[in-house]
């Protein structure tokens, strides 16, 4: 019974330090980059209040979802802290208790955050991304003209399953063009049966008419009879501007999305480590929740750990060598110099072996 209290009590106070955490570096991130973009759009494009308020709120969850692991880490930091700096640790300690029982419920509530944090990067940040973007584009920088894009993906979907694939490598806004196409027709069993390849797909009214290609019947994964054409009509029905509207940026993708895009990608020989990076990023940034947890439970303890400030200066320089080896991380698997898989792990591969020994040598 006595436990059962003493947990709840640990949980509750680094619940407590970790919510005063988001807040805290949520209004950090809010007053040096969103607040100065609000106001760089209200000077630059005169957008209204309205939009602005949308900005301000589709804005939130991509600045917060970066904050989780940052609070995890002060609150405990600021929790242990102050417990040992009171002699609660000692007294617990005196009563029996080991130090991996004190410290079990934090690292609880890190597992809890990270779970909770991939979900939401999976739900919601993705979600408010598209908002944000439509919002900017189409309500204060009052764009109505195309724009060019690289590697446009149109999907035919029934039921569930995909029934046609177009990609095109580019889509050339001031010609209204489709170019270097590629047409790929599935059967009931997700098996490809019709494959069609075209230099380019202009828009003419009302269709998409492609150019100078080839069309290919598939049958059980070998190519057989082949058919060249001058022109042929692109079975789409998309406009210009409805291709152009359901591109995203990988920001804006589910990684169940980001999956399927580079499945697709890679049938047609794109370089697709940026998104593989964002992929992975999409579990390994959620976990440093319970990383910083594990380190900062036994940095708490240290003597020199005996005021907030000091636990907000540590968690600061923590959170800037964990920052920068996820950058070099970064540019190592996009450059294709690591695999993304790996690459995208370093950070939390240095974070966790700090962890564990940190914790054995508290727990001595």
């Amino acid at each position: 019974m006595h436990i059962r209290i003493l947990d709840k009590y640990i949980f509750r106070e680094v619940l407590l330090s970790f919510l005063f955490g988001i807040c805290a570096f949520s209004a950090v991130f809010i007053g040096s980059g969103t607040l100065f973009k609000i106001a760089k759009y209200i000077t630059d494009y005169g957008a209204s209040l309205p939009a602005v308020a949308k900005i301000f709120v589709f804005g939130l969850p991509s600045v917060v979802i970066w904050t989780f692991p940052m609070s995890m880490l002060l609150a405990s930091l600021l929790t242990f802290g102050r417990m040992s700096s009171s002699s609660e640790i000692t007294a617990m300690k005196s009563c029996g208790i080991s130090f991996s029982r004190i410290a079990m419920p934090a690292i609880l509530l890190g597992i809890v955050v990270s779970i909770g944090a991939i979900a939401f990067n999976e739900y919601v940040v993705p979600w408010a991304n598209t908002a944000y973007r439509n919002v900017l584009y189409y309500e204060i920088q009052g764009n109505t003209s195309m724009k060019s894009q690289d590697h446009v993906i149109l999907k035919e979907i029934k039921e569930g399953e995909i029934q046609q694939l177009v990609y095109a490598r580019r889509y050339d806004a001031e010609t209204q063009t489709l170019q270097g196409l590629a047409v790929q027709s599935f059967d009931a069993e997700g098996n490809i049966r019709h494959v069609e390849h075209a230099e380019y797909a202009d828009w003419s009214l009302k269709e998409w008419v492609m150019h100078d290609g080839t069309i290919y019947d598939i049958n059980d994964g070998q190519t057989g009879h082949q058919l060249k054409f001058d022109t042929q009509v692109l079975p789409i029905s998309a406009s210009p501007k409805q291709i152009v509207r359901e591109q995203k940026d990988p920001s804006e993708l589910t990684m169940r999305e980001l999956r399927a895009e580079i499945s697709i990608l890679k049938t047609q020989y794109v370089n697709t480590n940026k998104l593989e990076t964002e992929f992975y990023q999409r579990i390994s940034v959620p976990l440093a929740s319970l990383i910083f947890a594990l380190i900062g439970i036994p940095l708490g303890l240290q003597p020199t750990r005996n005021s907030s400030s000091a636990g907000f200066a540590m968690s600061i320089i923590i959170i800037f060598i964990y920052y920068a080896l996820m950058t070099m991380g970064n540019a190592l698997a996009r450059g294709g110099i690591i695999a993304p898989m790996f690459a995208v792990w370093i950070p939390n591969i240095v974070g966790i072996i700090a962890g564990v020994i940190l914790m054995k040598r508290a727990s001595r």
